[in-house]
C-alpha cells in the first residue's frame, strides 16, 4: 500500500521512504482490538522491490519511543541515518521502506524511548532469522519454499486425529545425533532430516515432538528461553533448511510436533524485555510480570499488542512451517497467580481468587485461533495440575486444548517402578489410581526429557535390581505405558535404554545398541508402536471410557493387573502385568468371550532380552467363570513381564 509521500531520507546510494507500508486501516483496527493473527506478514523486515528499488520494509511497534532507526553493517551501525517514521494512526508501529538492503542483511532497531533517557539496540521481534549466537542481530530473510508434502497436508487430518495413534518420538536436536570427527558437531536441519525421518519411521513412531528450536540465546535453556518467536534457530541452519526437514518427514508419513513457549521470556538486552523503555510485553506489576523460579519476565496477556505477537506467532509455524502440533509449554505457570510464589509475593484477582484472568482468557483465544485455522492440527498442554477441562472445548467452559500430558500417571508410574518388586503390593495404588481419571481430560503419557536431567539419571537407571532386572522393568513400564489408555510419548534415548542422562551438549549414547539388553530393549519399544499403530484397541477409544475395561486390579499381593482395551468395531487387545521377579503359572484370567487368544506381545521373549517364558504362542479359551466373565485362559505370566493378546 503507498499514502502518501511524507519523507525521504537520503544517504548516499541508501535511502529509507516512508510512504511504502503494509498495514492497512483493517491490519490496524484488528491489532488494536486484539485480533490480527497474521502479524508475520506486517511487522519485521521484507524483502521487496519499490519502483525498481531492491530494499526490504520494516515495522516494529514501539509505543513509546522517540525514535526508532535501523541499524546495521550496511549503514555502518549509525544510529541517526535510517529512521522509521510513526504512524499516523496511534498503533505505535514505527516503519519504513530502506532501499539498497537485501535478504542476508544483518540488522537491528536502535530504539530511544521517551522516558529516562532510554536507548537500547534490539532484536527484530517478528524476525524470520537470526545471527547465530552469541552473536544477537536479526537477519533479513523470507519464508519462501517450494513444498513436496501436498500428500501429508491433504490427509493429515487423519493421522493428526483424536482417535488416531499418537506414538511420539520427543526430540532435542542439538543432541540427537553429533559428528565427533568433527568437532562433536550436531548435525544441521538438512542432515537430520534424512537420518531423523528414516529412523523415526523404521521405529514405528508416528510424530516427532521437537525442544524448542524457536532462536534462543542460551543453549543451556534447550529453547525454552525464546527471543526469536518467529525463527528456527540458526545453529542448524536457514528457515528453509528447516522448512526441508519438515518436508522429509512428512513425505515420510510422519508428523512434526514443536514445543511453544508462551507463558516467559529472557531478560536479554535485545530480546523483549523493556523492549522501548517500559514494561512493553512483560507486566509491569512485578507480581505477574516477573518470574522467580526461572528468572524470566511474564507476557501481559491481558494487552492485545502482546496477544497478537503470540497468536501469530502459534500460527506462524502452522501456516508457513506446516507444524502438525504446538505443545504449549508451562501451562501450569500461566494459570496461577501463585505459581512458585509465596505468601506476599502474590496478589489475587479480581474475584479475590488465584486465577490469572488474563492468561485464561489468552489460552482459550489461541486455541479457538488455532483450531479454527487448522482444524486438522493439534494443542497439547504441559498442565501439571488439576485445573478441570484442559482438553475440553472453549464453548463448553474448557480451555481448548486437543491433548493434555498426564503427570500425574507419570510421576505415579516412575515412582512405583523404582520400587524393589517385594515392595510394590504396598504401592499398588500407584498402578490402579490413574484409571479413576483417565478419561477426565484427553490424556497423552510422558516420558519425557524432565525426567532424564538435573540428576534424575537415566529411565534405564531408576530401574531396580540387576542389569537383567533393571531391563526387564524397563520393558514392562514401557509396555504397561504402551497398553494404558493415552497417546504416548517417549523422550530420545530411552528407546535405546541408554546408562547416562541426557545431556545437551552431547550425543546420544549410540554405542549402547552393541550390546544385548540395548538391542532388546530397541526392538521392543519399536515393536510395541507397531502394536499400537495396528490394533485400533490399542488407540481408537483412548480418550473413552468405552475403550477400557479392568479384568482385575484387585491382585495387589501378587502385584499383576490384567485389563482389556477396545476399539469402535469390538475389537479387543487382553494386557496383562507382572510387576514382580516371580514367573506366574496357570494364573487364570477372565476374558468375554471363548476362542484362541493370540499372544500378540511378550516382553519377555528371548528377542528382547528375556527369559522366553510365555505361552507358546497363544492359549485357548475355556468355558469356566472367572472374575464376572463366562471364560477364562490359565496364562503363564513371565517374571517382569507384559503380556498382549487378541482373539
Amino acid at each position: 500500500m503507498h499514502r502518501p509521500f511524507t519523507n525521504g531520507i537520503m544517504e548516499g546510494e541508501w535511502m529509507v521512504r516512508h510512504d511504502i507500508s503494509l498495514l492497512t486501516d483493517q491490519d490496524i483496527y484488528l491489532f488494536k482490538e486484539g485480533n490480527h493473527f497474521e502479524l508475520y506478514d506486517k511487522l519485521g523486515s521484507h524483502p521487496m522491490t519499490v519502483d525498481g528499488q531492491e530494499g526490504a520494509y520494516f515495522a516494529v511497534w514501539a509505543p513509546n519511543a522517540k525514535h526508532v532507526s535501523v541499524i546495521g553493517e550496511f549503514n555502518g551501525w549509525d544510529k541517526e541515518s535510517h529512521q522509521l517514521a510513526s504512524r499516523w494512526d496511534g498503533s505505535g508501529i514505527w516503519e519504513g521502506f530502506l532501499a539498497g538492503v537485501k535478504k542476508g542483511d544483518i540488522y537491528k532497531y536502535h530504539i530511544v524511548s521517551n522516558y529516562n533517557d532510554y536507548s537500547v539496540d534490539k532484536g527484530d521481534p517478528y524476525a524470520f532469522y537470526w545471527e547465530t549466537p552469541p552473536r544477537t542481530a536479526s537477519v533479513i530473510w523470507d519464508t519462501n519454499y517450494t513444498w513436496n508434502d501436498n500428500a501429508w497436508m491433504a490427509g493429515r487430518h487423519k493421522p493428526n486425529s483424536l482417535n488416531a495413534p499418537f506414538a511420539i518420538y520427543e526430540v532435542h536436536l542439538g543432541s540427537w545425533r553429533r559428528v565427533p570427527e568433527e568437532g562433536n558437531r550436531s548435525l544441521n536441519y538438512r542432515e537430520l532430516a534424512h537420518y531423523l525421518a528414516d529412523y523415526v519411521k523404521e521405529m514405528g513412531f508416528t510424530h516427532v515432538e521437537l525442544l524448542p528450536i524457536m532462536e534462543h540465546p542460551f543453549y543451556g535453556s534447550w529453547g525454552y528461553q525464546t527471543v526469536g518467536y518467529f525463527a528456527p534457530t540458526s545453529r542448524y541452519g536457514t528457515p528453509q533448511d528447516f522448512m526441508y526437514m519438515v518436508d522429509v518427514l512428512h513425505q515420510k508419513g510422519i508428523g512434526v510436533i514443536i514445543d511453544w513457549v508462551p507463558s516467559h521470556f529472557p531478560s536479554d538486552e535485545h530480546g523483549l524485555a523493556y523492549f522501548d523503555g517500559t514494561y512493553l510485553y512483560e507486566h509491569q506489576d512485578p507480581q505477574r510480570g516477573f518470574h522467580p523460579e526461572w528468572n524470566s519476565y511474564i507476557y501481559n496477556y491481558g494487552r492485545n499488542e502482546v496477544r497478537n505477537f503470540l497468536i501469530s506467532s502459534a500460527l506462524f509455524w502452522l501456516d508457513k512451517y506446516h507444524i502438525d502440533g504446538i505443545r504449549v509449554d508451562a501451562v501450569a505457570s500461566m494459570l496461577y497467580l501463585d505459581y512458585a510464589r509465596k505468601d506476599g509475593e502474590w496478589s489475587p484477582n479480581i474475584y479475590g481468587g488465584k486465577e490469572d484472568l488474563d492468561a485464561i482468557s489468552f489460552l482459550k483465544r489461541f486455541n479457538e485461533a488455532v483450531y479454527s485455522a487448522h482444524p486438522d492440527v493439534q494443542t497439547i498442554a504441559e498442565e501439571s495440575t488439576a485445573w478441570p477441562m484442559v482438553s475440553r472445548p472453549t464453548h463448553v467452559g474448557g480451555l481448548g486444548f486437543g491433548m493434555k500430558w498426564n503427570m500425574g500417571w507419570m510421576h505415579d508410574t516412575l515412582k512405583y517402578m523404582s520400587k524393589d518388586p517385594l515392595y510394590r503390593k504396598y504401592n499398588h495404588d500407584q498402578l490402579t489410581f490413574s484409571i479413576w481419571y483417565a478419561f477426565s481430560e484427553n490424556f497423552m503419557l510422558p516420558l519425557s526429557h524432565d525426567e532424564v536431567v538435573h540428576g534424575k539419571g537415566a529411565l534405564i537407571g531408576k530401574m531396580p535390581g540387576d542389569e537383567w532386572q533393571r531391563s526387564a522393568n524397563l520393558r514392562l513400564m514401557f509396555g504397561y505405558m504402551y497398553g494404558h489408555p493415552g497417546k504416548k510419548l517417549l523422550f530420545m534415548g530411552g528407546e535405546i535404554s541408554q546408562w547416562k542422562e541426557w545431556g545437551h551438549e552431547e550425543s546420544l549414547e549410540w554405542h549402547a545398541l552393541n550390546y544385548p539388553f540395548q538391542q532388546g530393549i530397541h526392538k521392543w519399544v519399536r515393536d510395541l508402536n507397531y502394536l499400537y499403530r495396528d490394533e485400533p484397541a490399542m488407540h481408537e477409544l483412548d480418550f473413552s471410557n468405552d475403550g477400557f475395561e479392568w479384568i482385575d486390579f484387585h491382585d495387589w499381593e501378587q502385584s499383576i493387573i490384567s485389563f482389556i482395551r477396545k476399539g469402535k468395531s469390538g475389537e479387543t487387545v487382553l494386557v496383562v502385568c507382572n510387576f514382580t521377579g516371580v514367573p506366574r503359572r496357570n494364573y487364570i484370567v477372565g476374558v468375554p468371550h471363548g476362542g484362541f487368544w493370540k499372544e500378540l506381545l511378550n516382553s519377555d521373549a528371548e528377542i528382547y532380552g528375556g527369559s522366553g517364558c510365555g505361552n507358546a504362542g497363544g492359549v485357548e479359551a475355556i468355558a469356566a467363570p472367572a472374575q464376572g466373565r463366562d471364560f477364562a485362559l490359565y496364562l503363564t505370566l513371565p517374571p517382569l513381564g507384559v503380556l498382549f493378546l487378541k482373539s
